[in-house]
């Protein structure tokens, strides 16, 4: 997947909100031996590429210093509009490995839910990999179908990873399960009219004489 995204060099003199006003998403990248660079991109056009790459695709950034590969690394967005007003990109050195957290979706339908009753719980959300930016996949896709008893649980390590990616959650770690709803137990009704008529049977103790 080859995503490009333009870019310009941002002039340090002008407003942020006076970019935003333009149509433009203000960013900076930097990496291991890349200098932080700030840099400005149509927001038609970024959230575009934001939308197909997410956080674990790499885009191509064209600049005018040259093409960069990079991952979008972090986006903030505006709390009442939801537009993007700021992002950074994580510049790649050739060769070199990341460590991203992938998405997690989940597809296909479990007998356990279906027949039994119980609940899918989605114990992990993503799972964080290492390895080349190129073999990154976008998410992985997480099939239910094997959850068939209220006891199956689906592991990290069930995972297919492409060639070059490593897995860093742990192996063993829960991704879904099923939950059982426990039934409500009812307290046990005391009987006050037994319980007053049993002490009313007892003989009451006869105090002891001294001798």
């Amino acid at each position: 997947m080859n995503i490009i995204l333009k870019g310009e060099i941002r002039d340090p003199k002008k407003k942020l909100s006076a970019i935003r006003a333009e149509g433009f998403v203000p960013g900076v990248y930097y990496g291991h031996k890349e200098v932080a660079t700030p840099c400005v991109f149509p927001m038609i056009a970024f959230k575009k590429a934001w939308k197909v790459a997410g956080e674990s695709t790499v885009v191509t950034l064209e600049m005018p210093k040259g093409n960069v590969s990079a991952l979008i690394h972090e986006v903030q967005v505006d709390p009442v509009k939801g537009q993007p007003i700021h992002v950074d990109f994580y510049a790649l050195e050739k060769g070199q490995e990341v460590t991203v957290n992938i998405p997690l979706e989940f597809t296909g339908v479990s007998v356990a839910v279906k027949d039994l009753g119980g609940a899918l719980v989605k114990v992990l959300h993503e799972v964080e990999v290492k390895g080349q930016p190129e073999n990154l996949p976008h998410n992985f896709v997480i099939d239910i179908s094997p959850l068939v008893t209220l006891d199956s649980q689906i592991l990290a390590d069930s995972i297919v990873l492409p060639k070059g990616i490593t897995l860093v959650t742990g192996a063993g770690d829960v991704v879904a399960a099923i939950a059982v709803a426990k039934e409500e137990v009812e307290a046990p009704v005391m009987d006050i009219a037994s319980i007053e008529v049993e002490k009313k049977g007892k003989k009451e103790e006869e105090p002891v004489e001294d001798k």
